[in-house]
């Protein structure tokens, strides 16, 4: 099976270091809106959802940018949802990011309102709905380090892999 495997996530939970490992393991490559942005020709939502569905026309990760709800028909798409804690989340930011509890704090708050009002804009859906998803990983529960390893045993189990 092509796998295609969608992470959307909270700022903040290391979904971006389990994707890089799940890359890593899988020896597929990973996505991203950086990545998506290089690729499009317009900066139109339409746009970026056609290099989505170009990207997923062979086996890799994809964060954000909508993509559960752009791939939600094609079957060899696995839809995961990150969160941890706050108080994980912030502690995240200021050791990936050198800044203050303060700083980590507003940019934690001012990211998850851009991001919940993109996924709403463009699906009409609400972000984090565990309806949109296959999995939630809470990576305070689970640990970052351990998520890959979650995952690669219930897609091992599957026979996904």
């Amino acid at each position: 099976m092509k796998l295609v495997i969608t992470m959307s996530r909270r700022y903040g939970t290391g979904a971006s270091q389990i994707a890089e490992e799940l890359s890593e393991r899988l020896g597929i490559p990973v996505y991203d809106k950086a990545i998506v942005e290089e690729k499009l020709g317009d900066g139109s939502y339409e746009s970026e959802a056609s290099v989505i569905r170009e990207l997923a026309e062979e086996p890799c990760i994809i964060l954000g940018r909508c993509a559960s709800e752009i791939l939600k028909k094609k079957r060899n798409v696995f839809n995961i949802y990150v969160c941890a804690d706050r108080e994980d989340r912030i502690r995240r930011i200021m050791e990936k990011e050198g800044i203050s509890y303060e700083e980590a704090e507003k940019k934690l708050d001012q990211t998850d309102t851009e991001r919940s009002a993109y996924y709403h804009e463009h699906t009409g859906k609400a972000w984090g709905d565990v309806n949109n998803y296959h999995m939630i990983l809470n990576t305070s529960d689970i640990g970052v380090d351990r998520c890959a390893d979650v995952l690669i045993r219930y897609f091992e189990r599957k026979e996904i892999i």
